[in-house]
């Protein structure tokens, strides 16, 4: 039986369906530049960041980040052609409001001790300031041997209670 989520997903889709006449796309994005951000269900980033279907790719996670990120960043610099990263962090984001221990001490209470031992040694990498994280992760991309210095990669804050994103400088 469907969820109400599932059934959402399939209407939704169908009415999609209806209208599509994108098909032909590349494969490559067409602006050749990838978009880092977070999972937030606030952030609508075609929106909130001007991308048009084909133009950028999108890697969204928890925080936006550039560790967690990186996999997807090499394949779409190595084998799609990107040359340029955005990294967007944002105002109000759950990572900014717990440390390592607490996401920790919340699997083990909730899941018991196997989900515990298996997440003991995992960095869920939350931050305590928004802006050095944003420098971090750039710091992070620029040092990687990875990612080629020929990438122009910029960080930014994006604010969602105006919609404004603001370059980290």
């Amino acid at each position: 039986m469907a969820t109400p989520v599932q059934e959402n997903l399939v209407a939704k889709n169908k009415a999609y369906v209806d209208s599509f006449d994108q098909g032909s796309l590349a494969l490559p994005p067409a602006k050749k530049y990838l978009v880092v951000t977070c999972m937030d269900a606030r952030i609508d980033p075609a929106a909130a960041y001007g991308i048009a279907l084909g133009d950028a790719h999108v890697i969204r996670n928890a925080g936006g980040n550039a560790k967690d990120a990186l996999r997807s960043i090499i394949i779409s610099e190595q084998l799609l052609g990107t040359t340029e990263v955005l990294l967007v962090k944002h105002t109000g984001c759950g990572m900014l409001t717990f440390k390592n221990e607490d996401a920790r001490a919340v699997v083990e209470k909730n899941l018991g001790s196997d989900a515990a031992a298996e997440v003991k040694d995992l960095d869920f990498q939350p931050f305590p300031e928004l802006e050095s994280a944003v420098k971090s992760d750039i710091d992070f991309l620029r040092s990687s041997k990875a990612v080629p210095d020929s990438i122009t990669i910029s960080g930014w804050i994006y604010d969602v209670t105006t919609g404004k994103v603001n370059p980290v400088k």
